[in-house]
């Protein structure tokens, strides 16, 4: 006996309508606007923008398969690095916010989708505290490690060559991996103008 197809396309249907509004409440499907000067926190903040721009479509319309992906037994896979991208996130948010980095602090995530959102929406938490920042404001901020009673301070610059890089260099192996897995970035998105065509 074939079961009805109505009830299917119901399901199919309202999975679509919920990733559609789950994909306008996330940042990053453009860049957003020109800061309006070169002060300290906005030169960073567009750094942050860049980034949160490639991770969007990086990771925009992965399959289960795509995230299972890793190009050779000892490498990490596409959700791995998703997993650490967030775990950068993190430590670029609690710079702009001196709050310590703790180790052992592991969020659980119910899937792919999840991790995605949290980081974009932690890059662009990141991005609007550090707008409009002058210098001395900037220098306040640090990196600081906490374990147990004691703390370590790191200046602000290794924001930049450190998570902030990192970031974008395992923004663009997910880029590479899901290209090898058959799944490439849209061919319209334009990192260097921020925006993506139609």
């Amino acid at each position: 006996m074939r079961l009805p197809l109505l009830p299917f396309f119901i399901l199919l249907s309202l999975s679509m309508n919920t990733y559609a509004q789950n994909e306008e409440a996330i940042p990053y499907k453009e860049i957003p606007s020109y800061p309006a000067d070169y002060t300290s926190g906005n030169v960073i903040t567009r750094m942050i923008d860049g980034l949160g721009y490639r991770f969007y479509w990086a990771s925009e319309g992965l399959t289960e398969a795509n995230v299972a992906y890793r190009p050779s037994e000892d490498a990490s896979n596409v959700l791995e690095t998703m997993v650490h991208i967030y775990e950068l996130s993190e430590m670029i948010l609690n710079a702009a916010t001196n709050t310590p980095n703790k180790r052992g602090n592991k969020t659980d995530f119910g899937d792919h989708w999840e991790i995605r959102a949290a980081t974009l929406k932690n890059f662009k938490k990141a991005s609007d505290l550090l707008l409009n920042m002058d210098a001395t404001a900037v220098e306040k901020l640090k990196i600081t490690y906490a374990v147990g009673d004691k703390s370590t301070d790191i200046p602000f610059w290794h924001v930049l060559n450190g998570p902030l890089a990192d970031a974008i260099y395992h923004t663009g192996q997910i880029v590479s991996f899901r290209r090898s897995a058959g799944n490439p970035i849209n061919p319209k998105v334009n990192v260097f103008m921020g925006k993506t065509g139609g």
